[in-house]
């Protein structure tokens, strides 16, 4: 039998073959692809014209389908009492123990990881019993491991203040257990540096308020400049990331001054402070699936309070104006679902047909999942594009994005998965592998009443 490992023991040589590719990078598909792998990374990419592939060598062969690099989404919530999950999150937020909800982030991370999203940015979440960065970070670090599959993970740590949006996710009357929040530049410099000592990729912080608590407006400013300038700083301290929370014009221009790395959501926008966005060259991340009418009803069959479901509706429309307005301004946009208690976990796809509605060109809208989503995680060097010398993220799919982007929504479109030259999920004719072999419905809704 040959030996397909190479001669500078780098790892075996692999070719992948499909029906067409799209690279990430914004090029012409390419029809008849062939994907060499050495290892863990992409060796050439070419067409059957191009590259010959030896006898016997080592094929998966996708005919047909349409490669491309793996999805991202940049900005969601793993760690959410999600509708999947749980029947009423309020009830969750009580009844689930921190160790329990480490494991549903964990299935969470391989819906999406099932669906083709190979890379997450989960930026963090609070509880009952305390910041959950330890728990995060350990699921990312178990699956960097081998020790569960999963995809790519970087994880997010809350350093917000007393009362903020990121606060009130859980209830008023709550007892806060531990060094949840902090006040002043000092004590949240000192916040931030707990989560980094925990392992957080990125610090995650909250200028405005938000959509989905109680009893708050979207504009209230739950930050000082001083403030925010002492978190970015810290992140940058120590050769992190900073991302920011953040509703109104006010807020971006706050983080704008910081240095935020990201701005996280786009809801309200005035056209001086979008331009300034656009020359500055900040990646923002829409969330716009979280707005959705869809979105709205799950979170109301999950028991949200009719305050937060009319806030909800009221903002929709100026999320999707924003949208419009910033890609027409240049802004640089990177895919974001905030899907945290709402949509299906795995859902994360539809994002690019509402970025399609609103009139992104499809290949723009599957450029902010690919290769703009790496470069605003700043990975882009690895991954976000099929080309030589990076990561073999690749996945198969049945249909043409191009022509229809809700190809793939559908589980059975995807038909392989593969993350840095594995494949874990493979559902090519004649094959069955899924990273997660239930369906929706088969598991139990542990607080369903």
């Amino acid at each position: 039998m040959q030996d397909n490992r190479t001669a500078e023991g780098k790892g075996p040589v692999t070719y992948v073959k499909g029906g067409t590719l799209i690279d990430g990078t914004g090029r012409k598909p390419v029809l008849n692809p062939v994907i060499v792998l050495e290892g863990h990374r992409i060796k050439r990419v070419g067409t059957g014209e191009s590259i010959k592939i030896p006898p016997r060598a080592q094929v998966i062969d996708c005919a047909r389908c349409t490669l491309m690099p793996g999805l991202m989404d940049a900005h969601l919530h793993t760690m959410m009492f999600n509708c999947l999950s749980f029947h009423n999150y309020r009830v969750a937020q009580w009844e689930i123990t921190p160790e329990l909800q480490q494991m549903y982030g964990l299935f969470h991370a391989q819906l999406c990881f099932d669906m083709g999203f190979t890379t997450l940015r989960d930026l963090g979440l609070n509880s009952s019993r305390g910041l959950l960065t330890d728990h995060l970070c350990a699921v990312r670090d178990a699956i960097n491991a081998g020790i569960v599959e999963g995809p790519r993970m970087l994880i997010g740590g809350f350093t917000v203040i007393t009362g903020s949006h990121l606060d009130l996710i859980q209830p008023r009357a709550m007892q806060r257990l531990g060094f949840q929040t902090a006040d002043g530049p000092w004590e949240l410099r000192k916040l931030a540096r707990k989560n980094l000592l925990s392992g957080c990729d990125i610090v995650k912080t909250c200028v405005t308020g938000g959509g989905g608590t109680d009893k708050e407006e979207p504009d209230v400013r739950n930050m000082t400049q001083e403030e925010l300038d002492a978190v970015v700083d810290e992140a940058h301290a120590f050769h992190k990331a900073a991302s920011v929370h953040c509703f109104t014009p006010q807020g971006q221009r706050m983080a704008l001054k910081a240095g935020a790395d990201t701005i996280e959501h786009m809801v309200f926008s005035d056209e001086r402070t979008t331009d300034m966005i656009a020359e500055a060259g900040v990646w923002m991340t829409p969330t716009l699936l979280h707005r959705t009418d869809r979105a709205i009803q799950t979170r109301k069959d999950q028991g949200t309070s009719q305050f937060v479901l009319n806030k909800m509706k009221q903002i929709q429309p100026y999320c999707y104006e924003t949208f419009q307005k910033m890609h027409k301004a240049g802004v640089n946009i990177a895919l974001g679902t905030d899907m945290g208690y709402d949509p299906e976990m795995g859902a994360n796809a539809r994002e690019l047909e509402i970025y399609v509605d609103l009139g992104m060109k499809p290949m723009e809208a599957l450029l902010t999942a690919t290769r703009n989503a790496a470069r605003a995680i700043k990975m882009d060097n690895e991954i976000g594009t099929i080309e030589t010398g990076k990561l073999a993220d690749i996945i198969a799919v049945d249909g043409d994005p191009l022509k229809n982007i809700r190809c793939l929504q559908e589980k059975r479109n995807i038909r392989m998965v593969m993350k840095e030259g594995r494949i874990y999920a493979d559902r090519r004719p004649g094959r069955n592998k899924n990273v997660v072999n239930v369906k929706p419905g088969e598991w139990k809704i542990i607080d369903y009443l």
